[in-house]
């Protein structure tokens, strides 16, 4: 369904004519900031006439300047703000370096900046792999640029929409190019841009998209396709003509207030229906198609039961998109019908807000006014979270055409980044696993060392909840707040991201060092005697640590500086290298484990007795890949309490601290600890 525009209206100098244009954008959006338009406009036009000037013009078909103009009347369409509009006619002049960003800022002020710069970012994908099915290359500056692109997105939807208009005006100029431009433009369209707006929701581009790519990509189908339809294209509209007439003196006698209108079918949805049902172009009955556009949803199924009353119903051809709406929101009635002369023709019908859905998608939801999200629409979180959950869904299907969902899961949208949302609306990328802790330090410094507490989607949460995507995250704070040390302990969870951790050690290196040795001595006793080791090199750890001596390794530890694992790390390389049979108990002695042969030690563990606990810590062992040799359980139903004693293989003391640490968070547990053989 390609678009059929009008001409502009130029002055002799080759500049629009100002007035009619901004009218024709008007009839389709008010729009304020007419001198910032006006200005933006004459901004392009500068551009592009230094540089026919200086003998380095852009070929007609591509000027940037009519480029502008044009995405500009799409975006007008799309109902966007005066700010896009700025954008669109400013976008292929700065791209091509042809106006420094830093001017754009000082003429228009930051917010056009920071918009124009996240349709840059987007134009990113531009760059990648489109050929031989693949969508995106594996390279991780490919990937990075996939990560930056999505932020651009999510952070602010009109970017997405302003790449789109761009994206259309290239597909409809790329007729006088030259072929393998056309197809790399087509392909890339195609797999990306159409699949983009039907995600969102807006049939009016997808539809074109889609056409333009299709004819340039399948050539001859597109001219097979494109003559059937024209050669019926009078006796199509005359029995349009007529069914229109039928149904208005219907819905007129029940009283419904209804918009008919005959209903173009796209040529690449008539192809793709043909290839997936192995049909003949005869065949295809929604060639012929009315909509139906009523006042409200009871209004719907009133006109559906006139029109199942008028013609004879095809079987297994009703779909009920209103009541089971379609994954990019979509609503409607479809239903097909015998009409006169027996010719089979489809029906759509919805409500006039479905139908701006259906052609707008998001647009219809973001009302933009001057950059400022329509208050009608509450604070605009839940539709921001929504947008957010959309383009993770476009990334998944872009992958149906050439693996990407795979590669996209793990690189970029799901396993291992999670993008939650300031309380301003704004999206922070931290990786997998981040806490509202992390998200503080993300913030500044000074936030997470006075962290008090966290609201996530306006509930409290604890400060080591993991976030996941989408979430909306506050954190409370308070000038008497400091760290704890217990957000330096991996196993609690608290602090996962790098800068976190960097942050909170930078924090207690300057607290009392005297401080810091106590902590560091306890934290590293507590571990020996949980593990049960019972003799440790404490200054050879030092040393192969990187501190004077073990007063040195205690302020480490304390500061979290180095890690309590590290120094038994350490400690089992040295017993490995040195053969010594003193530095572990003797079961654990360096020669058993130099070969990476296991060895075997014993764990209890004392809990409340409850149903499944003796199933938590066997699968908590399992999860760990520690292999159980013998369970012994015992049960007091004096104080309801269990102790489970297990003989378990471990290769690494590592190993074995993660399944403590585990078991010891497991609910109900009150102790897990390595045994020693006197306690046997």
């Amino acid at each position: 369904m390609v678009q059929v525009r009008e001409e502009y209206s130029f002055n002799s100098d080759g500049s629009v004519n100002f007035a009619q244009w901004l009218a024709r954008l008007e009839s389709y959006v008010n729009l304020s900031r007419h001198d910032d338009i006006r200005r933006a406009c004459q901004l392009s036009w500068q551009v592009e006439y230094l540089a026919i000037a200086a003998k380095n013009a852009w070929s007609p078909g591509v000027s940037a300047y009519r480029t502008g103009l044009e995405m500009a009347e799409i975006l007008a369409q799309l109902h966007l703000d005066s700010e896009a509009i700025i954008v669109a006619l400013l976008y292929r002049p700065v791209r091509e370096s042809r106006l420094p960003l830093e001017q754009v800022q000082e003429a228009f002020g930051p917010n056009i900046a920071t918009l124009l710069e996240g349709v840059l970012r987007m134009a990113a994908i531009n760059e990648t792999d489109t050929s031989k099915t693949r969508v995106l290359g594996q390279s991780q500056d490919q990937m990075e640029n996939v990560r930056k692109m999505l932020l651009a997105m999510v952070d602010d939807v009109r970017v997405a929409l302003i790449k789109l208009a761009e994206r259309t005006c290239a597909i409809r100029s790329v007729k006088t190019a030259s072929q393998e431009k056309r197809l790399r433009v087509a392909r890339e369209v195609f797999d990306i841009y159409a699949p983009l707006a039907h995600r969102l929701g807006i049939g009016q581009l997808k539809w074109e998209l889609e056409d333009l790519s299709f004819r340039y990509l399948q050539a001859d189908n597109y001219k097979r396709i494109a003559g059937l339809i024209d050669e019926r294209r009078v006796d199509r509209e005359r029995f349009i003509t007529e069914v229109t007439e039928e149904l208005r003196r219907q819905f007129s006698r029940a009283g419904i207030d209804a918009e008919i209108n005959g209903r173009a079918k796209s040529i690449y949805s008539i192809w793709r229906k043909m290839q997936r049902k192995q049909l003949d172009f005869s065949q295809i009955f929604d060639i012929r198609a009315v909509r139906v556009l009523v006042p409200d949803v009871r209004d719907c199924y009133a006109a559906l039961g006139i029109v199942h009353n008028l013609w004879r119903v095809i079987p297994n051809e009703f779909d009920d998109y209103i009541a089971n709406p379609k994954e990019n929101g979509y609503q409607s009635l479809h239903t097909a019908v015998i009409g006169p002369d027996n010719k089979v023709f489809e029906i759509q019908i919805r409500t006039f807000a479905m139908d701006d859905d259906a052609e707008l998608g998001v647009c219809a939801h973001w009302r933009y006014k001057e950059g400022i999200v329509d208050p009608d629409y509450r604070d605009g979180f839940d539709e921001k979270i929504e947008w957010l959950r959309q383009v993770l869904a476009w990334h998944d299907e872009m992958g149906m055409v050439g693996g990407l969902a795979e590669q996209l899961r793990s690189d970029a949208s799901a396993d291992d980044r999670v993008y939650v949302f300031t309380p301003e609306g704004h999206v922070v990328d931290l990786m997998a696993g981040a806490t509202p802790l992390d998200f503080a330090y993300y913030v500044h410094t000074q936030v997470g060392n006075h962290c008090s507490g966290a609201r996530v989607n306006d509930r409290i949460v604890a400060l080591n909840y993991q976030l996941k995507t989408g979430d909306r995250v506050e954190i409370l704070s308070s000038e008497l707040n400091e760290p704890s040390r217990d957000w330096l302990k991996p196993h609690l969870g608290y602090a996962n991201t790098p800068r976190a951790r960097a942050k909170l050690v930078q924090w207690f290196k300057t607290q009392d060092r005297e401080q810091n040795i106590a902590y560091g001595r306890q934290w590293l006793e507590t571990e020996l005697a949980r593990l049960a080791i019972r003799h440790l090199p404490i200054d050879e750890v030092s040393r192969r640590l990187g501190c004077r001596n073990a007063e040195g390794l205690f302020v480490s530890i304390g500061t979290g500086a180095i890690e309590v694992h590290e120094v038994i790390d350490t400690a089992q390389q040295l017993s490995l290298l040195s053969g010594r049979q003193d530095l572990f108990t003797d079961e654990l002695a360096g020669n058993r484990l130099a070969d990476s042969s296991p060895v075997t030690v014993h764990v209890q563990v004392i809990a409340r007795d409850r149903a499944g606990l003796l199933r938590d810590v066997t699968t908590i062992l399992a999860n760990e890949a520690l292999y159980v040799l013998a369970v012994n359980t015992r049960s007091d139903k004096r104080d309801a309490t269990a102790a489970i004693q297990l003989e378990i293989e471990i290769s690494t003391f590592h190993s074995l601290a993660r399944a403590l640490d585990r078991l010891n968070d497991l609910d109900s547990v009150i102790e897990a600890r390595r045994l020693e053989d006197n306690d046997l």
